[in-house]
């Protein structure tokens, strides 16, 4: 019943050690999860038989990602009001591409994986790689523009957008309104 774990300052990616005690769990909201934005009240703890320094968690709550939700989720009504998530719009992938362009950083992992696995399969395969930051402030411009910049390129079958993973804030780019625009106006299946 006691909950041990490690919480994250995002502005400056310090880490400290938490722990809750199952007494305290049953008074904290059933929803908290990995990657959620909090603030905790705690109270250090110091146990010198192991050196250990961590926090005792009294009260935690939601904060900002709430309001993120739920104005992601306000973000998809209006645009499934629009009709951008209709399944008629849905372009069909083919079976064998040619040409796949694929948006994501240039330096992550990711695209070594991709390109990995479509080369091991695909020996014929043309992969034009848009580069673009995928996390960040500017990251949904870069994705969206990515997009617009494959479909003026013409000839490609399929796009694919790629991240390696991440936090939900780290993904949050992908979540934008100009990106789910920017997929809407491609003419290539995306």
């Amino acid at each position: 019943g006691n909950v041990f774990g490690r919480m994250k300052d995002l502005a400056t990616d310090a880490t400290i050690s938490f722990r809750i005690w199952s007494s305290t769990r049953q008074r904290l909201p059933a929803d908290l999860s990995v990657g959620d934005h909090v603030i905790a009240c705690v109270k250090a703890d110091y146990f010198v038989k192991s050196g250990d320094f961590s926090f005792s968690v009294s009260s935690m709550r939601h904060v900002g990602l709430g309001d993120q939700l739920e104005k992601l989720e306000r973000l998809r009504a209006t645009l499934r009001a629009e009709g951008l998530f209709d399944p008629a719009r849905k372009r069909p992938l083919p079976m064998l591409p040619r040409r796949i362009g694929v948006v994501t950083s240039p330096t992550g992992a990711v695209l070594r994986d991709i390109l990995r696995v479509l080369r091991s399969r695909y020996a014929e395969l043309e992969v034009l790689v848009y580069p673009a930051l995928v996390q960040g402030e500017s990251a949904a411009a870069e994705i969206a523009q990515g997009i617009r910049a494959l479909n003026r390129i013409g000839g490609l079958d399929v796009i694919v957008l790629a991240r390696g993973g991440g936090s939900l804030e780290d993904l949050w780019a992908f979540n934008e309104e100009v990106v789910a625009r920017a997929i809407a106006a491609s003419l290539v299946p995306t």
